[in-house]
């Protein structure tokens, strides 16, 4: 595919609490997709903030007519659920997502859609000299690898919110009806061609994190309990390998007790108790893990949507998405 293809572009962008940014992320990003040459919309999804971004969305989707929409949740469903929210509220092509921080600068943008333009479904970044905290960097380190040994799918960066998808992944992606999802995971498995770039990664210009301990640590849950089964598996594997050695050992403690009598080792009751609490501490981590996947069959079963969006604004200048037609969903061979 060749960059003179007539494409068209959304970009998704989740907002919560970013009035300190958002102004300034809204003007460059508007910028860019004026500059573009295809047709293009800026979705601004407010993930039910607290401070003046809902204003400041609103405002933009006045002062941009055609360019940029508003989607306001009634409360705070996180993060993914409102970049879920967007993609379904998406009409482009391709579709990029992108934090409204300014970390991951709108000017990338460009780069994402040309290498979309040559047929990838999935385009990932990878932020080059990250400005984040070793604490933030160590736990996307943590968070790379195990979704690639979890899931057998390999990108250097999954933490990065800068990412391209085409037409078919995206309506993909909105079929799925789950409610725990790791959507960079779950996109590259209806993925036929992924690439990644490396782009530039800033200091945050203005406001907080909003991925402290605690979300971490719930997105790792959401991505190893939400996409796999591997944890079971290797809970499983555990066990045995625990039984055998309990097994071993106690032929061990059989033995010196026939060579060496009773009194070996405090008649072995301090050994039988360390034996205990190691098997009890992994019968409690067996329970944790098969509790975070029934939780998240109770919410499935449950069937609530995901979100409620409260209000809509603005308009866009893109026709509705039409599954079967458009440049970047050829059939390949």
């Amino acid at each position: 595919m060749n960059g003179t293809d007539a494409i068209s572009v959304s970009v998704v962008v989740p907002v919560f609490n970013e009035e300190a940014v958002l102004e300034e992320f809204i003007r460059r990003a508007a910028a860019v997709l004026e500059n573009l040459g295809c047709p293009a919309e800026l979705i601004l999804v407010d993930d039910g903030s607290r401070d003046r971004s809902a204003a400041i969305v609103e405002a933009a989707a006045e002062n941009h007519p055609g360019l940029v929409r508003g989607v306001f949740f009634n409360r705070n469903y996180g993060q993914h659920m409102a970049v879920m929210a967007g993609l379904e509220e998406s009409r482009g092509d391709v579709v990029i997502t992108l934090d409204a921080d300014l970390q991951n600068p709108p000017e990338e943008i460009p780069r994402l859609l040309d290498k979309a333009r040559e047929g990838y479904d999935v385009v990932g970044s990878v932020r080059r000299d990250r400005r984040d905290s070793f604490f933030r960097r160590f736990f996307s380190r943590l968070i790379n690898i195990v979704t690639a040994r979890a899931t057998g799918v390999t990108m250097t960066d999954y933490g990065c919110m800068l990412r391209a998808y085409s037409r078919p992944v995206v309506d993909a992606l909105v079929s799925c009806p789950e409610r725990s999802t790791f959507i960079p995971v779950l996109a590259n498995s209806f993925a036929d061609r992924t690439t990644e770039i490396e782009v530039e990664h800033s200091q945050r210009a203005g406001g907080d994190s909003k991925y402290g301990v605690f979300k971490l640590v719930n997105l790792q849950f959401d991505l190893v309990a939400g996409m796999t089964t591997f944890p079971l598996r290797l809970l499983t594997l555990l066990g045995v390998a625990i039984a055998c050695l309990g097994i071993a050992f106690g032929l061990v403690l059989l033995v010196m007790r026939l060579i060496l009598g009773a009194v070996w080792a405090a008649q072995g009751v301090f050994t039988l108790f360390a034996l205990l609490f190691i098997l009890v501490g992994f019968q409690f981590v067996g329970l944790g893990l098969i509790g975070e996947y029934i939780g998240r069959i109770y919410k499935d079963v449950r069937a609530r949507p995901r979100f409620f969006i409260r209000r809509r604004v603005g308009v866009s200048r893109l026709p509705e998405p039409n599954a079967e037609t458009g440049p970047l969903r050829e059939q390949r061979p």
